[in-house]
């Protein structure tokens, strides 16, 4: 503290000395431990000393973000905006005191919910709530996936026709027929069958349509007959141009390795180096995921650190060919400056998603402080990259990506921080320095940081993918270091070399490094063991191994291995937590029951291949969706169907009404998707109880059922209305006479993926 002429000025760090008792906590009722209380203040000092608040803020604005999606209802804007105001004017005015930590993370809270909140205002719009089986559509076509059987393309509506449909929708995404997916920037006319976007499959699962909701995508569906191309009414942006000048380059990428690659080494090499990774097969897909692999296949700080990391030295080598240029300038900035130029390039060419901008972001801190000379990997780096994140997208915090990339990467600041320099430390005549002249020290530090970020990131692979990589170090440390020196310097040559035609020999180059990682995944997705299935265990778990992750990778002072006892918590939650003894889908058309041998049987009365699939792998169930085993133990006929649980009872998907008066007497739960008749003694989930509360989850227990709904009472949020607020009552788009019929871009029945 100082004074100058009467005004007085205050320049420090928090915490400000005076909020350090002096006498520490009160020994009163902790007379036998005193040298563990003296520890347990000493510790907690150092956690409280200057510098240690700021990586803490993203925490405490995810906490709020995270809030936000846990309301029944929509929070009120203004409400939110005006709490978040105020909590910051207090911690500012806080800023001396001694409650000034507590009083920034509550603030911090407070404007994650807020910007939440506003977001999902600034985006608001219409969704559809029932299938439109003909609706004829006019637009500008934003966005083109290729994907393995189908192309997929979101289009910007302008007009649409359909007698059925009062909702005004924004945008559509809809599948081809591979190949007649229209250019982006085009002006379009089609007919569409539209469907409500792809609900949870139960409840506690991913909720796809909330992404879309984000996204400002109010429908989903497919292309009936032709598309034709149309004169625009007017001009669709700046945004579209550039999108479509993108979406060209990207074309003309993939185009220059599909004259030297082809299946999935150009479909990899397109990932790599523009983000499309759709086109990849099935078995390879999953061979790359099974062996943990499959973070290469989505660009993330991976891909931006190899990319700034080839630009900054190699820019740095030949600036530093010419002396006068060494000795006179700062060529170690102009190099950080060319290396952010580069991964902002990589961003925009590779579809800036929610990965790559936290990546781009991440490099971007680690450059600039590179160019004022400040130090480069720091959790301060990592908080500047995150808030920035979630400031722009508060949606991504519950999205895999999101987790999956901000867990890694704490996990490994953290090994660069406290793990690396201890491990490191020892002279030069010891063991360490003497592997290291072999490559020992990178090996050893390739498998440590493969081995960190795969248990940093395992929790997040376990709640929404339901498998874990138990041989993940293996494939890294044998693939990684191949796409690390060949493939993605390679590629980056060949992109270099693509406006003087000399880009083969590299693409060439690209595709043997391709052809080795897809060996090892392949080999390792092979190995006994290599897929670790693990049941649906809730949320809660998830928060718990969050908060270890977070309590070990921030805390410098043993308190962290406060984190190992989160962590062991979280793990047991999630061993103990019971799986569901009948789950029934959204529509009512299918009920999975568990049986008395442990295992789920089927009954069902539409195919819904994707649903299965999810059910089975929520239950850890290695069956594929076609196994006939599915229906062992279930009686069907053309009333309905009925299987047994453990220890007997039975449950009954009734088809016909005449089903009821039999199913009413002897079952304990009866599924519909008709309206059940009133008197009925069993647990009857029918047409109205699923329209209002979504797909079902049931546990059976000894005072009855326990039930968990997709949407309990009360829950309406903006993209799962709650039942009667699904119809908006806007005005539709202006109706015009229906097109004529073009070349047919229908796919196959067969060939339309779930909206994923």
């Amino acid at each position: 503290m100082a004074e100058r002429g009467g005004n007085r000025s205050w320049a420090g760090t928090w915490p400000p000395r005076a909020a350090v008792p002096a006498g520490g906590f009160a020994q009163g009722g902790f007379a036998a431990w005193p040298s563990l209380i003296a520890k347990l203040q000493g510790w907690a000092r150092a956690e409280a000393g200057a510098g240690r608040l700021l990586p803490w803020i993203p925490v405490a604005f995810g906490a709020g973000i995270a809030l936000y999606f846990t309301a029944d209802r929509e929070p009120v804007a203004w409400a939110t905006a005006g709490t978040a105001a105020v909590s910051c004017a207090a911690a500012f005015l806080l800023r001396r005191r001694k409650a000034f930590a507590a009083a920034a993370l509550i603030a911090a809270m407070a404007a994650g919910f807020a910007t939440a909140t506003l977001k999902a205002a600034r985006v608001a719009h219409g969704v559809l709530a029932r299938p439109v089986y003909a609706a004829s559509l006019k637009g500008f076509v934003e966005t083109r996936e290729k994907r393995e059987r189908t192309d997929r393309f979101v289009l910007r509506l302008v007009e649409m026709d359909s007698p059925r449909l009062q909702a005004k929708l924004q945008r559509a995404r809809l599948s081809v027929k591979k190949g007649t997916a229209p250019a982006v920037g085009s002006f379009v006319e089609l007919k569409a069958r539209l469907l409500p976007p792809l609900p949870p499959l139960q409840p506690g699962s991913y909720d796809f349509g909330r992404d879309m909701y984000f996204a400002g995508i109010g429908a989903s569906g497919f292309v009936m007959g032709g598309i034709r191309t149309l004169d625009p009414p007017f001009d669709g942006g700046r945004a579209l141009r550039y999108a479509a000048f993108m979406q060209g380059l990207r074309d003309a990428i993939d185009a220059r390795i599909r004259t030297v690659l082809d299946g999935d080494r150009r479909a990899i090499a397109t990932a790599l180096l523009t983000g499309r990774r759709d086109a990849i097969s099935a078995p390879v897909n999953d061979a790359m995921f099974i062996s943990g692999l499959g973070h290469v296949l989505s660009i993330s700080g991976y891909h931006m650190a190899v990319v700034a990391g080839v630009v900054f030295f190699a820019v740095r080598a030949l600036l530093a060919l010419v002396p006068v240029l060494t000795v006179t300038f700062p060529i170690k900035k102009w190099s950080a400056v060319a290396a952010l130029l580069a991964a902002a390039f990589y961003l925009l060419l590779s579809g800036a998603e929610v990965a790559t901008q936290r990546s781009f972001f991440m490099t971007a801190v680690v450059l600039i402080a590179i160019m004022v000379d400040r130090r480069a990997v720091t959790f301060r780096t990592l908080a500047v990259a995150a808030m920035v994140v979630l400031l722009i997208a508060p949606e991504a915090l519950v999205h895999p990506s999101f987790q999956m990339s901000f867990a890694a990467t704490l996990g490994l600041v953290a090994l660069v921080q406290a793990g690396m320099p201890a491990l490191f430390a020892s002279p030069d005549h010891s063991a360490t320095a003497r592997a290291a002249l072999w490559g020992g020290r990178e090996v050893a530090m390739l498998a440590l940081a493969s081995l960190i970020a795969g248990l940093a990131t395992m929790p997040y692979a376990a709640f929404h993918f339901h498998r874990v990589t138990p041989y993940g170090v293996i494939a890294n440390l044998a693939a990684m270091p191949v796409i690390s020196a060949l493939v993605m310097p390679a590629g980056l040559l060949g992109m270099v070399a693509m406006p003087f035609g000399l880009d083969g020999l590299f693409w060439r180059i690209v595709g043997f490094g391709i052809d080795w990682m897809i060996s090892v995944a392949l080999w390792v997705a092979a190995l006994p063991g290599a897929v670790g299935r693990v049941a649906a265990f809730g949320t809660g778990p998830l928060i718990a191994g969050s908060a270890g992750i977070i309590l070990l990778g921030l805390l410098r002072t043993p308190l962290r291995w406060s984190g190992a006892g989160a962590i062991g918590v979280a793990m047991l939650w999630a061993l103990v937590t019971p799986p569901p003894d009948i789950l029934i889908s959204a529509d009512g058309h299918n009920v999975a029951v568990r049986g008395g041998d442990g295992r789920l049987h089927l009954m069902r009365s539409a195919k819904d291949a994707f649903l299965l699939k999810g059910w089975l792998a929520a239950d850890a169930d290695p069956r594929p969706s076609a196994d006939p085993s599915l229906g062992d133990g279930v009686s069907c006929d053309e009333a309905g169907c009925v299987t047994q649980l453990a220890g007997g009872a039975l449950v009954a998907l009734a088809l016909r009404p005449e089903a009821f008066d039999d199913d009413c007497r002897r079952a304990v739960v009866i599924a519909t998707a008709r309206q059940a008749p009133s008197g009925c003694h069993a647990l009857v989930i029918d047409q109205a109880a699923l329209q209002k509360q979504g797909a079902t989850a049931l546990w059976r227990t000894r005072r009855g059922f326990v039930m968990d709904a997709l949407r309990p009472n009360g829950v309406d949020r903006p993209w799962a209305r709650a039942s009667g607020d699904a119809n908006e009552a806007e005005p539709g788009y202006p109706r015009r006479p229906a097109p004529a019929r073009a070349m047919d871009a229908t796919p196959a029945e067969a060939d339309v993926q779930a909206d994923e």
